[in-house]
């Protein structure tokens, strides 16, 4: 596709969609631990749920057997990566890569939630 197919769109938000085995579980870290707000949710049990924290925003769907990727599936960028790191530490949160400075100008690391979904959160230099 060219340039000029695109030109005339202009793109909005994009969502992270991750998939949980336990809805519930899931909620309660990103929200318990991380201070994301639930803002919506659908179904009976909950099968689909929004939740925001910020300019962040994730969208987490129900999967019993899902089988975790062994890479990075979303990437989130915040403003204290020193802050969230030791709040992941002091929860418990597995830390798949451990804090430190890139030499493409962020500090960052990977941590793992309850379901194996790996996130690398950065911050500018």
């Amino acid at each position: 596709m060219d340039d000029h197919a695109t030109s005339g769109i202009r793109f909005g938000r994009i969502a992270a969609t991750l998939p949980v085995k336990d809805m519930e579980r899931a909620r309660s870290f990103y929200a318990d631990t991380l201070g994301f707000k639930k803002v919506f949710e659908n179904g009976t049990p909950v099968g689909f749920m929004i939740l925001k924290q910020g300019a962040a925003e994730l969208h987490l769907t129900l999967q019993p057997n899902y089988k975790p990727a062994p890479f990075n599936i979303a990437h989130m960028m915040v403003e204290d990566v020193d802050a969230l790191h030791a709040l992941c530490q002091k929860a418990g949160t597995r830390i798949i890569k451990g804090l430190q400075d890139k030499d493409y100008g962020l500090r960052a690391f990977v941590f793992e939630d309850p379901d194996g979904n790996r996130i690398d959160v950065g911050a500018a230099l």
